[in-house]
């Protein structure tokens, strides 16, 4: 038998270290869960669009960008691109029409 070799774990041993790898499992399958529950991911866009709605309107009031998120200035970056181009689409179904 080698010098190098760690002795075999005892019984309670593995015992152990079976529940915390259970334990551990179970979170991670809860936290997957939770992330990818439709419910949530859904809430979690209405929100991310309010607050974009809101960085907007400070924006177009003087209130500038957000500067602590670039996330959301990004958001506020495409809510107005969004904009423009539905303006831009509006004008020329109109032009489009009158010729």
């Amino acid at each position: 038998m080698s010098a190098d070799k760690a002795p075999a774990p005892s019984q309670s041993q593995i015992e152990d270290e079976i529940a915390r790898t259970r334990a551990e499992l179970a979170g991670t399958i809860d936290e997957l869960t939770t992330r990818l529950d439709p419910r949530v991911q859904a809430s979690h866009v209405a929100q991310q669009a309010k607050q974009a709605a809101s960085d907007t309107g400070a924006f177009l009031t003087g209130g500038g960008l957000p500067e602590e998120d670039p996330d959301r200035s990004r958001n506020v970056k495409l809510l107005l691109g969004a904009a423009v181009a539905g303006a831009a689409l509006v004008v020329a179904a109109i032009l489009r029409r009158r010729s």
